[in-house]
């Protein structure tokens, strides 16, 4: 698996799986194949109510020989009314995982407080339970003003990010304090999208996409993987089943040319497909 290094120095694996809805012991089932296939980036969040069975998932896996050292555990914090909130809520997600540190952990979106959640996140990285702290879904205009008050650099802002949002203007701003883009739903969760070129249909019906596929006998979804990992963007692309997995896992073994990279960049619209993003 290609890695990636954050802002501080630390190595994350390029691709992994996301947990959202991946819950109870289906869930649970879903993350230990992934780790058979070789995931070892798992995304969570205390919002998805999950991560007591990615901690039984990880666990298990070094219970059968794996080293805790291979995977990268991320997960996110639900807002928080203080500093002193904020870490017993950070006790909480560890005792979930069952885990003594935590790969890397984001505020899952802009709160009020997110400037005092971010101190108490700084405080357990100094201590190493945390190896990375970082964000989730900040605009470029919420990232610029957070970090001013940041001793520490977010070294992740996970945001949605995909074929038509491909957010070239918030990793203009990251890229100078080496902030990395995280993708999620970089299939823009099957939705129906409309617009230039679109055709109709989910992101992966799209017919420059499907053609571009077809040149590299590779599915669309891999197309979109490679694509955004070739950027420099991590992806969490979401799925429970194992099939998915590997089609998603094997993007590696191919390279698209910089005509049909051009060609793809081409269809974004800078727009989100989702009503509740404030980007």
């Amino acid at each position: 698996m290609q890695t990636l290094t954050l802002n501080n120095s630390i190595k994350m694996p390029l691709l992994g799986l996301g947990t959202y809805q991946l819950t109870g012991s289906t869930g649970q089932k879903a993350m230990c194949q992934a780790i058979e296939v070789g995931y070892r980036l798992f995304d969570s969040a205390q919002m998805y109510g999950n991560e007591k069975y990615l901690g039984a998932a990880i666990n298990a896996a070094i219970k059968g020989g794996i080293k805790r050292e291979e995977f990268f555990i991320q997960t996110k914090l639900l807002g928080a009314n203080s500093e002193n909130s904020t870490k017993k809520s950070i006790e909480k997600s560890l005792q979930s995982l069952r885990l003594d540190y935590i790969d890397s952990l984001l505020i899952h979106e802009p709160y009020a407080q997110s400037k005092a959640m971010y101190k108490a996140m700084e405080s357990f990285y100094k201590q190493g339970i945390l190896k990375s702290i970082g964000i989730s879904n900040f605009s470029a205009k919420a990232y610029k003003e957070f970090i001013q008050t940041c001793e520490i650099i977010p070294a992740i802002n996970q945001c949605e990010t995909h074929l038509l949002m491909q957010q070239k203007p918030l990793r203009e701003v990251m890229k100078a304090k080496g902030t990395l883009l995280q993708s999620w739903s970089p299939f823009i969760a099957g939705k129906n999208v409309a617009g230039k070129n679109m055709g109709g249909g989910s992101i992966l019906e799209n017919p420059t996409l499907k053609s571009i596929a077809s040149k590299y006998d590779k599915t669309p979804a891999q197309v979109v993987l490679r694509f955004l990992i070739k950027q420099g963007i991590s992806v969490i692309p979401k799925t429970s089943k194992k099939t998915r997995m590997i089609e998603n896992f094997n993007v590696f073994d191919c390279s698209l040319s910089a005509e049909d990279r051009e060609i793809l960049s081409a269809l974004d619209t800078n727009k989100s497909s989702f009503s509740w993003t404030n980007y």
